[in-house]
């Protein structure tokens, strides 16, 4: 696979996740409703800082494996491939998702406790975790640095990706979430092409390695 093939392949995948509509996107719009603007950013940020420490975690533990046994961290990608196509089968089948925010019922908080907040939200959601284990392995390349600065570097580029369209899901928060509301079919749209994805690349590993 050409450099130019791999990153459309993986640009493409950490956008559709990032347009997904999921916990994350649904807390902080829910947080911004609740009390504007800066609070919803401050709920993002602190996603964020819990994101990169899982990815972080994740290259540490994935790292370890592969110094143990190549044929281990082989079954580590299979088994995330496997997970990926679950949750991609996952997303087909969904309803789509609800925007039914109950943003009078969240504690009013200050933006330092929403930043503390979100990175608790993020690290306490085991999720997460599993999903950076199951999808930065499948585009580790040999020959292009170590595997921890890859798993790094990548996870770091998709969050990197969701900074800019969760902060404009703040800002628009409200015009957003009435959006969604109105046209529930848009989300489940947006479940299908990440389904779609998800699918793809836990297919695209399996296929890979048996033309290797």
């Amino acid at each position: 696979m050409n450099d130019l093939t791999f990153w459309l392949i993986f640009m493409g995948a950490a956008l559709a996740i990032c347009l997904s509509p999921g916990p994350d996107l649904i807390y902080i719009i829910s947080r911004t409703i609740a009390q504007g603007t800066r609070v919803g950013l401050a709920s993002a940020a602190g996603l964020w800082v819990g994101a990169f420490i899982h990815v972080f975690a994740a290259a540490f533990g994935l790292s370890a494996i592969l110094m143990a046994s190549a044929e281990a961290f082989a079954a580590v990608k299979y088994v995330g491939g496997a997970y990926l196509v679950y949750l991609g089968i996952q997303a087909l089948r969904s309803p789509g998702s609800k925007f039914d925010l109950p943003a009078a019922g969240l504690p009013r908080a200050t933006p330092g406790q929403a930043f503390r907040q979100g990175i608790l939200v993020d690290l306490l959601n085991p999720k997460v975790a599993i999903f950076f284990m199951a999808f930065l392995p499948q585009f580790v390349r040999p020959g292009h640095g170590t595997p921890s600065l890859q798993l790094v570097g990548l996870g770091a580029l998709v969050i990197l990706v969701a900074m800019p369209i969760e902060a404009l899901f703040v800002v628009a928060a409200a015009r957003t979430s009435c959006f969604f509301r109105e046209h529930p079919r848009t989300s489940v749209w947006l479940d299908r092409m990440l389904g779609t994805v998800l699918m793809t690349l836990g297919l695209r590993l399996a296929f890979f390695e048996q033309r290797q």
